[in-house]
Parts: C-alpha cells; sequence; structure tokens
C-alpha cells in the first residue's frame, strides 16, 4: 500500500511540474529571453535530469564535501537560474503591470522594480550575514 501511495504522490507532483512548465511556458519563454533556442534539448535534459537526481536524493541521505571556490559557483549559477525562472513567470503572467495598477503606481514600474531588487539584496544579505556566519 505504502509503495501504492509513494506512486499516485510522485505521479500527482509529476504532473503538476509539467503542467507548470508546459502550460505557462517558462521554459520556451526563459530560451527566447536569453536567446539560446538552439539549446533547447539542453534545456530538456536539464529539467528531466534536475527532477530526477533531485527527487533521488531527497529519498537518501548524501552528503558531500566540496571546495568552497566550487559552492560559490554552484550557488551563483543556480540563484541566476532562480532569479530568471521567476522574471519569466513575472513576465508571462503580466503580474507587474497588474500590480502597479492596483496599488496605484500606474507608469513607476522602474522603481517598483528597482524596490524588489533591493528588497532581495537585502534580504540575501541579511540571511547570509546573520544566520550564515553565526
Amino acid at each position: 500500500m505504502t509503495i501504492v501511495i509513494g506512486l499516485a504522490g510522485g505521479l500527482a507532483a509529476g504532473a503538476g511540474f509539467v503542467a507548470f512548465l508546459t502550460v505557462l511556458g517558462i521554459i520556451p519563454r526563459l530560451m527566447q529571453l536569453t536567446k539560446t533556442m538552439k539549446y533547447i534539448q539542453a534545456y530538456e535534459w536539464g529539467v528531466v535530469g534536475g527532477a530526477v537526481i533531485g527527487g533521488w536524493c531527497s529519498l537518501h541521505q548524501y552528503t558531500w564535501q566540496f571546495p568552497a571556490v566550487l559552492i560559490m559557483i554552484i550557488g551563483l549559477t543556480s540563484g541566476i537560474f532562480i532569479g530568471m525562472l521567476a522574471a519569466a513567470l513575472t513576465e508571462v503572467l503580466n503580474v507587474l503591470p497588474t500590480l502597479t495598477k492596483r496599488i496605484g503606481m500606474e507608469g513607476k514600474l522602474i522603481l517598483l522594480l528597482m524596490a524588489i531588487v533591493l528588497g532581495k539584496v537585502c534580504g540575501s544579505l541579511f540571511h547570509w550575514i546573520y544566520f550564515v556566519n553565526q
């Protein structure tokens, strides 16, 4: 019974992930923004490989020891990818123009973007300084 529940949960999560990527068109829009349409197979393998490896690693207790420089590079590239994915999602859903209209900041989209960017930078620095370096 546990196997069936685990399989059903995995299928539901996988279907949700695929629906998120396909219905919203996040990956194609990301490729369009970065002008990297020729690397479509690399994107496909990256998404599938990341999902499979991430799922496998979440089921096991792996511990790796990497040099600090490699960890910084992995963290930087992961942050860039997540930021670009969030930007593509925001653009696809037209979140920011709708938000500026709702809060009465029409014509001040740049100010809203700068506030979001500075908030992310300050929040990241606070987290790094306060929680990581204790």
